[in-house]
């Protein structure tokens, strides 16, 4: 996974437009909170007021007066409170959306990448950058705009208030503040930084788990309890060490707020104590000092604690744009066209491969045509290639060099879509999603009937097996099938195929790992789905391909060896020796 660094500017830039659709609320959200600013800066000036008034004009100060301001008092914090609450409430329902909103374009992206992505990145890893990554999207997206603005404000009008009093003042209560902000920025970097390794090392942790539990009955077969134990107590510590760097920054910076706040205070105390005794601040201005101070103070605070939210929900979009900027290398072009009534006619040309990511070259310059209706076998050595041959197909990976033909159709002209609904695959490792045996077969076909699902499963030789569970076909079958037999997965697979109804099939090694008798149950059922179609089947199992209408023998060196199982015996070469060693081994 490319784990590309970006600055603040570039986040926050590739942020923004997110608050497209929610123009309206974020600005009602900033003009509340500019309400609830407005508010908490008039009771200075209030008790400022009442201080002179009280010490020089006490006559002036009626009871009149103090109920009246009472009352403008009271009418602020109404009004605080009413815009307080819909901050709180519609705002945060604001973040709310946005992360939904990045979280479907992270998983839809995801959906579009090739399996040259899957190959290198952790499952684990990417769930935790569309799940723990996005939640502190939320607080951000609300809060960011929320407190810059209402620091700005504070700020800029504490400053015109408390310049109105006293000049100088006011500018050596100032003079601190830059200080305090630069000094505070570094030490967010370095906590940024930290914060980046957590979410890291969380997703190697939950990779960690999710290899262990899936394998946990190889884990208990070979008795490695305690390795796994002692892998996973590396990572949480490795997690531990991580944490501890992290709250080392964020001590530091809290510690580095705390003695900033007490610099401005004593600023206050002394040059404030100085200029009253000399007769330039009047009591009632340095009781307004103070008070500007404690909330300027409880403003830089909640901006400098809003800053470890912000380090968070910096790293949270991050890893989010790693994958929006993880490259599409499988795609439909420009003027990709619809696949329209597919017969099954499939030619390489000069065909050449190698895995993009490791540049191991597979195949060079190969050839094949595999016409209508024809049932092509490709038998060879492990890492020959048979596999990949059949995966260039639906293009899971597209060719180096050469073309791909279906019908005559480049295969890259065609939306992918399309030409992947003309193809079914049928796969040794079954791969069935947690839910019921009917959401499972239906997935061939989202749109059939339950009859229709419930024929395809007859024509799979699965509706005996499927009426006998506890619930028929509404029967939960657990995590990836854990619940059913083999041979039992392996005939829903084929069902699904059946109900999708592709004009061509590719069955990779669908009987190797069964039983006998499942194999050959399997095997009937595989019949069945071939006929009429083009079909190709990698086996290593020679007994099953033997009535194929061609067998292709594929090696390193490309295909070296091509006929029929009779012919490719006579040759008495690769495959006669596939066959005469497997016959040995019965």
């Amino acid at each position: 996974m490319d784990n590309k660094e970006y600055s603040t500017q570039v986040l926050i830039k590739r942020f923004i437009p997110y608050y497209a659709k929610h123009k309206k609320t974020l600005l009602l959200d900033l003009f509340c909170a500019s309400l609830t600013t407005i508010c908490e800066l008039v009771l200075p000036l209030i008790m400022r007021y009442i201080t002179n008034a009280g010490m020089n004009h006490l006559a002036t100060l009626t009871v009149t007066m103090i109920m009246q301001l009472g009352a403008l008092y009271l009418g602020l914090r109404v009004i605080d409170s009413i815009a307080n609450f819909y901050m709180a409430d519609v705002g945060h329902v604001m973040g709310a959306k946005i992360e939904t909103t990045m979280r479907n374009d992270a998983y839809a992206h995801l959906q579009k990448l090739s399996n040259s992505y899957y190959n290198n990145t952790k499952v684990g890893q990417i769930m935790g950058r569309i799940t723990n990554d996005l939640f502190d999207v939320t607080e951000f997206a609300h809060h960011c705009p929320e407190e810059f603005f209402i620091g700005a404000i504070k700020a800029v009008l504490s400053f015109l208030i408390l310049a109105r009093v006293n000049l100088l003042l006011t500018v050596i209560i100032f003079i601190i503040v830059p200080i305090m902000i630069m000094t505070c920025m570094s030490l967010n970097r370095k906590m940024r930084s930290a914060f980046s390794k957590q979410r890291y090392q969380i997703g190697e942790l939950n990779a960690r788990i999710e290899d262990s539990l899936l394998g946990q009955k190889v884990v208990k077969a070979f008795t490695n309890e305690e390795i796994e134990n002692q892998k996973f107590q590396l990572d949480n510590h490795n997690f531990l060490q991580i944490k501890k760097e992290t709250y080392k920054y964020m001590a530091a910076f809290q510690t580095t707020t705390r003695a900033f706040d007490g610099v401005m205070y004593l600023a206050v105390v002394v040059a404030g104590g100085i200029f009253m005794v000399k007769g330039l601040v009047q009591p009632g201005d340095l009781v307004a000092y103070m008070l500007y101070v404690t909330t300027l103070i409880a403003t830089i605070r909640r901006i400098i604690e809003f800053s470890e939210q912000f380090q968070r929900g910096m790293t949270g979009i991050e890893r989010f744009l790693q994958i929006m900027d993880a490259d599409i290398e499988i795609f439909d072009d420009a003027d990709a066209v619809e696949f329209e009534n597919p017969v099954g006619d499939i030619v390489f040309e000069n065909v050449s491969f190698e895995y993009p990511d490791d540049h191991n070259e597979v195949f060079r310059n190969l050839n094949l045509h595999i016409q209508q209706g024809e049932k092509v076998a490709i038998v060879g050595p492990s890492g020959g290639g048979k596999t990949t041959l059949c995966n260039l197909i639906p293009r899971f990976y597209d060719v180096t060099e050469g073309k791909i033909t279906v019908d005559g159709k480049d295969i890259k002209s065609l939306t992918l879509k399309s030409l992947r609904d003309a193809i079914g695959m049928v796969q040794q490792d079954v791969y069935l999603f947690s839910g019921s045996v009917y959401d499972n077969i239906i997935y061939g076909k989202l749109d059939a009937t339950r009859e229709e699902v419930m024929e395809a499963a007859k024509m799979a030789g699965a509706d005996g097996f499927i009426q006998e569970l506890h619930d028929g076909y509404d029967t939960y079958i657990g995590e990836r099938g854990v619940k059913l037999s083999g041979g039992q997965k392996q005939r829903i697979s084929i069902a699904r195929v059946f109900l999708k109804n592709p004009p061509i099939m590719i069955m990779d090694e669908a009987t190797s790992a069964l039983d006998n008798e499942s194999e050959f149950e399997v095997a009937r059922s595989l019949e069945k789905l071939s006929r009429g179609r083009t079909t190709l089947t990698i086996a290593h199992r020679l007994s099953s391909i033997q009535n194929s209408d061609r067998i292709l023998v594929l090696t390193e060196d490309g295909i070296v060896e091509e006929g029929t199982h009779q012919e490719l015996l006579d040759l008495r070469g690769i495959y006669y020796h596939f066959y005469t060693t497997a016959n040995e081994l019965k």
